[in-house]
């Protein structure tokens, strides 16, 4: 059997030894809590097992941005613990992001634990108020959760100079590399057809999306020019 597919075979019985794993831990926290599975060799469609409901995911739903991010760390990506953002909808969110590995240190995968604690929130901040307390804690980041891969990629672009009104016309060239680098480093362009989605949000080529892609990339490669990688 070739090498790759020994390790795939590898890969899906990680995978499906975390099943039972993750409707446990869901159990165990009760509805407030969501745990999803993720295959990272599918990138669109991530999620191959989930247990509760608070991004409001199912199999075969797409990575979050926080996948992304992972997926373009590749092998150097690390867990990523008791974070805590906001979703769309408005929930306060708390999760933790395990990779999965094989047996060689490469990452496939990820097990995420996500805590609805919105309700948390509002009686600490209560209790704060009554006990005359005033809370400077910063605004949690907002993370796009869906199972259509399309509405994350848009969501993160949103965030970027296209969420302040700002076209791509209005844009000087280091902005633009700027964008590019910005988009691949979350993980972007890791996904299939993201290159001609966001082209497409720009109004401009495939080939020019390609052009800008590349020159973002070179401008951050720290191998000199000549050198070895």
């Amino acid at each position: 059997m070739p090498e790759e597919q020994v390790h795939d075979a590898e890969r899906d019985a990680i995978l499906a030894a975390l099943g039972p794993v993750v409707d446990g831990i869901a159990a165990t926290f009760g509805p407030v809590c969501e745990v999803v599975l993720h295959d990272y060799r599918r990138p669109e469609k991530s999620v191959v097992a989930v247990a509760g409901e608070v991004t409001g995911r199912g199999v075969g739903g797409a990575m979050s941005e926080i996948g992304m991010r992972v997926l373009a760390q590749g092998d150097e990506a690390a867990d990523d613990l008791n974070y805590v953002t906001r979703t769309g909808t408005g929930k306060l969110v708390k999760s933790s992001t395990m990779v999965l590995r094989d047996s060689t240190g490469a990452v496939f995968g990820a097990l995420c634990v996500n805590v609805d604690i919105t309700a948390v929130n509002e009686a600490h901040a209560l209790l704060g108020a009554l006990a005359g307390l005033v809370s400077g804690a910063a605004e949690p980041p907002v993370t796009a959760f869906g199972n259509d891969i399309d509405s994350v990629v848009d969501a993160i672009l949103d965030a970027h100079r296209l969420g302040r009104n700002e076209s791509w016309a209005g844009l000087g060239r280091a902005e633009r590399l700027d964008l590019f680098r910005g988009l691949d480093e979350q993980g972007v362009f890791a996904v299939r057809r993201a290159i001609e989605q966001v082209a497409a949000r720009l109004g401009i080529s495939r080939a020019t999306a390609y052009s800008y892609l590349s020159q973002a990339r070179a401008a951050t490669d720290p191998t000199p020019a000549g050198g070895h990688a």
